[in-house]
């Protein structure tokens, strides 16, 4: 029940004839810039919140000792 190749070029068809052969190369550099921008958001607050729990990590291992 996935999309097939033929959904896919159908789509592809579409899009082609919507924004034009001089557009399709702005529109995948805007999205290829949003991607990268999300990965590093996310990873960016998944680094944060490692930061923050070996911080307390070694605040309890200063307070232990």
């Amino acid at each position: 029940m996935g999309v097939g190749w033929q959904e896919i070029l159908l789509i592809l068809v579409i899009v082609f004839l919507i924004f034009g052969a001089k557009k399709l190369p702005e529109l995948g550099k805007g999205l290829g810039e949003g991607i990268r921008n999300f990965k590093e958001a996310v990873s960016g607050e998944k680094d944060k919140e490692s930061d923050q729990t070996k911080n307390r990590d070694n605040e309890k291992i200063s307070k232990d000792n």
